[in-house]
C-alpha cells in the first residue's frame, strides 16, 4: 500500500456551459464574486476553494440542463450576500436566487440560475446551519 504525501488533495471542478463567455464572466465576477479568466472558448472562474469552469457552448439545451452542488459550512454568509447583490428578483435573462430552506433530505441550501440556466446548488447540513 503506498500513501500519497502530497497536499494538493483531488478535486471535482464542475465544467458548465456557457452562451457567451464575456457575459458569464460578468455575472460570476460582479453578482457572485468570483474572479474570472478567459482562454479563448473556455473561462475558469474562482472564488475561494471555489472553482468553476466554462465551455463555449452554441445550444441551450446544455446549460440549461446543467448543475452543480457546492457544500460547505460558509453557505450560509454566502446566501446573506448573494441575497445583498440583487441576484433573487427574477430578470429577462433568467438569473435567479431561491430561498434558503431546509429540503426533505435534511440539506439547508439555496439555488442559483446563471444567465444561460446552469444551476448551482448551495447546501449544507440542517444539523450545521
Amino acid at each position: 500500500m503506498t500513501t500519497d504525501t502530497t497536499s494538493d488533495s483531488a478535486r471535482a471542478i464542475p465544467i458548465l456551459a456557457s452562451l457567451n463567455l464575456e457575459e458569464s464572466a460578468r455575472f460570476y465576477s460582479e453578482k457572485l464574486g468570483f474572479t474570472t479568466e478567459l482562454f479563448g472558448d473556455y473561462m475558469i472562474a474562482r472564488r475561494d476553494g471555489m472553482e468553476f469552469h466554462f465551455w463555449l457552448a452554441t445550444d441551450r439545451i446544455h446549460p440549461e440542463h446543467t448543475s452543480c452542488y457546492i457544500r460547505g459550512g460558509q453557505i450560509s454568509a454566502l446566501y446573506d450576500e448573494y441575497k445583498t447583490r440583487n441576484i433573487g428578483t427574477p430578470r429577462i435573462d433568467g438569473e435567479r436566487l431561491s430561498d434558503f430552506t431546509v429540503r426533505p433530505w435534511g440539506m439547508k441550501e439555496f439555488y442559483i440560475w446563471d444567465p444561460h440556466g446552469n444551476l448551482l446548488k448551495f447546501g449544507m447540513s440542517a444539523d450545521e446551519a
